[in-house]
């Protein structure tokens, strides 16, 4: 099974706000937090993908998941210009 880790951005008054998770089927996860059914701390924002991989295994990507959230200067990297 193909398991994606992604990361998510939105423009908020504060700047740039960023989300990472993990899924099985990236448009679908991507579809859903940008109608209000995703996680709680996307909702009534417009997100949009900006960074995903791809991982063999559940484990794999929950792992990478977990050092993502931890990695804020990758996160602020990675929405430096939008």
């Amino acid at each position: 099974m193909r398991c994606f880790v992604y990361v998510l951005a939105a423009s908020a008054k504060s700047g740039v706000r960023t989300y990472v998770g993990w899924t099985t089927d990236l448009d679908r996860r991507l579809t859903r937090h940008n109608d209000g059914a995703g996680a709680r701390s996307t909702r009534g924002r417009l997100w949009g993908l900006v960074y995903a991989e791809i991982y063999a295994s559940r484990g794999e990507a929950m792992s990478r998941e977990w050092h993502l959230k931890r990695d804020r200067a990758f996160r602020k990297r990675l929405t430096d210009g939008l």
